[in-house]
């Protein structure tokens, strides 16, 4: 800062900057209720359906977010103006004076025109005429009023600098829209920035020179400073791809630092989770450094991350920095693409194995059980919390048909030909996946597991693990797709899910946001047939793109995801949840005849509670197959898991599958939606679920049979009651009547699903 640029300065459009900004943001703060308030719960509410159900409800979220974001990166920006402005007032103050002190003092304060400035005494007391008094001043003074100035141009020239470097590290955050950084003052968001660049230097050294002390340092600030946009953005930058991975893999081999490596052992679990925490918020950041950082990442990728001197890929370093946070879509995307292009050269075209650990190879991974070396294990953990990029992953084709060394008998004539496959297919049909001992010599899953999760968020469009929310959006052809495939995946082979259990959490969740989608393929309705299948939409309208599903198909998959316990209360508890909300729907007086099916309330009851009814069956049989050898134990646990389930939504966190607000609105609604739906809804999950953590049955092997009809009897008591809730809700008079007609419909649909279960899945089956 020049002496008389401060000397001299204006601060006339400062302030009126710093004014405007304040009205930008009292003005955004009530676009932003208005556009959340009006735009966004309207939305929420309305009964959408065509292209709006697939366009408008998800632009006007997104919408309403943007305005949110607007106001907390315009508040921020206003604040830092009005820091700077109030700082440089105060320093163009106290430079004031200091000068006038000096003045006094008979010290005149001159600039160079270079930015430099001299002060200097008018006259010296040495060379005062007789009997002239002139200010008491020597050289002290001159020195003392120099490095005051000096320090207030500092502290001046460092507020300016400062403030300009991050109002435009704000900009940068957002190529389009707005980045929603959020700082209470201007010194907070510059010592995010400074932090950064302490802590980048620190990890760019090479991993052998790393002392635990530096080794504690990064690892504390990346735990306070991980979802910081532009401390992560600084901090990516500054130490750039390459040296990202030789961090990690330097650090995470004892062998090139034994002192980090034995002392700080125990720590390395949190660092990686604290650094990808870190990364994975800085790639959301579209500064022109951050779009280099990811180019280069991927480019790295299919590399040895020594070059000659071999090492892990990059693939196999950076995906298990991928296993926490949320990463950019469009890199995970590219990651992706590149990734598989990667493992078809190292397979040739996945006919071989690749990515094995040899011996004396590092652990890459801390988090679990594995090693890291296969790169699918974490990028799949990845894409879990990043729906978008996963539903576009798993469509994509792995191998093209003329370079496809896989067969199959896609006509049914006993003769095999070569097939394309998407990443879906290979990864879950024909990948021959690495096979890791644990601890405790059980062979690990979590490669598996993460691809089921990934799965979950693809197919749902939320991150797995998670509720869906009435902000959830509607699914859309690609996710629709996705699931199609992997029901008629399951149905061709369910060995593909029933000998891998612990993927049925992921399936059951599934399942239970497409319940509509099966309801519709249980009613046996061709799609072609225009005026029946028109009604079947009625009877079970989707918001969104439905999934086309073959009867025979989703009976094989249910049955194999009611063989794991998180996979059918996932499934129960929504099928009971969805049966309630249609009843509640259907059976109002008000619907209006467009919505209404053609027939009249007992075929209705009877028709919505005879495919509940199948449904329950075939998860019913499913449990039963999978309680005959462990017994009681195992069936303990199914309960406990449906207990889970219920409390989940009658506590508010969410909904496995629900009808909305206007039952069109969205396929999933949370606990506090009032009027007859949530009344109807409130009896059957507290009603029907009560003793569901009492009746597991004893010596389950022998009492297999006992167990089939005490879910068949259950099933039609909780059908009943649902039906009876709702007629109750309608203020109807005919509750008894329809509450019998449901219990009789619902054990034609148990038996239904004993045949169809009998004839079209494989294995055994107990008799009752």
């Amino acid at each position: 800062m020049e002496l008389d640029a401060l000397r001299h300065a204006n601060f006339a459009l400062l302030n009126e900057a710093v004014s405007d900004w304040g009205t930008l943001v009292r003005h955004l703060d009530e676009l932003k209720k208005d556009a959340e308030d009006g735009l966004h719960q309207a939305a929420n509410k309305a009964n959408w359906a065509g292209v709006n159900a697939q366009v408008s409800k998800e632009f006007i979220g997104k919408t309403a977010r943007e305005f949110k974001d607007a106001h907390t990166q315009a508040r921020t920006i206003h604040r830092i103006l009005r820091d700077t402005r109030n700082e440089l007032k105060q320093f163009k103050s106290d430079l004031e004076a200091a000068i006038d002190r000096g003045a006094k003092k008979n010290l005149t304060v001159v600039s160079t025109g270079n930015g430099g400035f001299t002060v200097s005494m008018n006259t010296h007391p040495d060379r005062a005429a007789e009997d002239t008094e002139v200010p008491d001043h020597d050289e002290s003074d001159v020195h003392a009023l120099r490095d005051e100035i000096e320090k207030i141009l500092n502290k001046a020239s460092t507020s300016d600098s400062s403030a300009s470097q991050v109002l435009r590290a704000i900009a940068d955050q957002a190529e389009m829209g707005f980045s929603g950084a959020d700082y209470k003052d201007r010194d907070s968001a510059a010592d995010a920035l400074q932090k950064a660049e302490e802590l980048a230097r620190i990890a760019a050294k090479k991993p052998e020179d790393l002392t635990p002390e530096e080794f504690d340092r990064i690892n504390k600030g990346l735990s306070e400073y991980q979802d910081d946009p532009l401390f992560s953005e600084c901090f990516a930058t500054r130490l750039g791809p390459a040296r990202t991975l030789e961090f990690w893999a330097g650090l995470s081999d004892p062998a090139v630092n034994r002192q980090v490596g034995f002392d700080r052992r125990d720590d390395l679990d949190d660092l990686q989770r604290n650094l990808g925490m870190t990364l994975a918020s800085a790639s959301q950041s579209d500064s022109t450094a951050m779009a280099t950082w990811k180019y280069d990442m991927v480019e790295l990728g299919g590399k040895p991350l020594h070059g000659d001197r071999g090492g892990p890929f990059g693939f196999q370093v950076m995906s298990n920095l991928m296993r926490t946070g949320d990463y950019d879509d469009q890199f995970l995307k590219n990651y992706g693409t590149a990734l598989m292009e990667t493992d078809r050269k190292l397979t040739h075209n996945g006919e071989h194995k690749a990515w094995t650990r040899s011996g004396g190879d590092p652990l890459l991974n801390h988090i679990g059980d594995d090693s890291g070396t296969d790169p699918f294990t974490g990028y799949l953990k990845g894409l879990s919390n990043s729906p978008a990029a996963a539903t576009d992953f798993f469509n994509q084709e792995y191998v093209a048909k003329e370079d496809s060394p896989f067969e199959r008998d896609t006509d049914g004539n006993g003769k095999k030909g070569k097939v394309a496959l998407t990443n879906f297919q290979y990864l879950f049909e024909e990948r021959d996946w690495q096979e890791e001992p644990t601890l405790n010599g059980e062979t690990d899953h979590t490669g598996r597991n993460n691809l089921a999760l990934a799965l979950e968020a693809a197919t749902t469009g939320h991150p797995a693990g998670e509720m869906p929310t009435i902000d959830t959006s509607f699914h859309d052809r690609d996710q629709a797709k996705l699931f199609e495939d992997i029901v008629a995946s399951i149905g061709d082979d369910p060995s593909r899910l029933t000998e891998k259990n612990y993927m049925g959490d992921s399936m059951g969740q599934m399942a239970s946001e497409y319940l509509p989608d099966i309801n519709r393929a249980k009613s046996d309705v061709d799609s072609d047939s225009k005026e029946d299948w028109e009604n079947i939409t009625r009877l079970f309208p989707i918001a969104g793109t439905g999934a086309e599903l073959d009867h025979s198909n989703v009976t094989k998959f249910l049955f194999a995801v009611g063989q794991s316990p998180d996979g059918y209360a996932a499934v129960e508890v929504g099928q009971k949840d969805y049966m309630g909300k249609l009843m509640n729907y259907h059976l109002d007086p008000e619907l209006p005849d467009d919505q209404r099916f053609p027939s009249d309330q007992r075929t209705v009851v009877q028709y919505i509670s005879e495919r509940s009814g199948e449904i329950s069956g075939t998860l019913a049989l499913g449990r039963q197959e999978a309680v005959v050898e462990p017994a009681n134990e195992k069936d303990k646990e199914y309960d406990h898991r449906i207990a889970q389930y219920k409390n989940w939504i009658s506590g508010g966190t969410g909904t496995a599958v629900g009808v909305g607000t206007s039952f069109i609105a969205t396929p999933w609604i949370g606990a506090g939606v009032g009027g007859a739906t949530s009344a109807g809804t409130s009896v059957l999950l507290e009603g029907v679920f009560q003793d569901a953590e009492g009746h597991a049955m004893a010596d389950a092997a022998e009492k297999a049979g006992e167990l089939w009809l005490g879910a068949q009897k259950l099933n039609g008591e909780q059908t009943a009651e649902a039906a009876r809730a709702a007629g109750d809700a309608h203020h109807l008079k005919n509750t008894d009547e329809i509450s019998t007609w449901s219990r009789e419909a619902a054990r034609q649909g148990v038996l239904n699903a004993q045949n169809l279960v009998s004839g079209q899945a494989p294995g055994s089956r107990t008799e009752s």
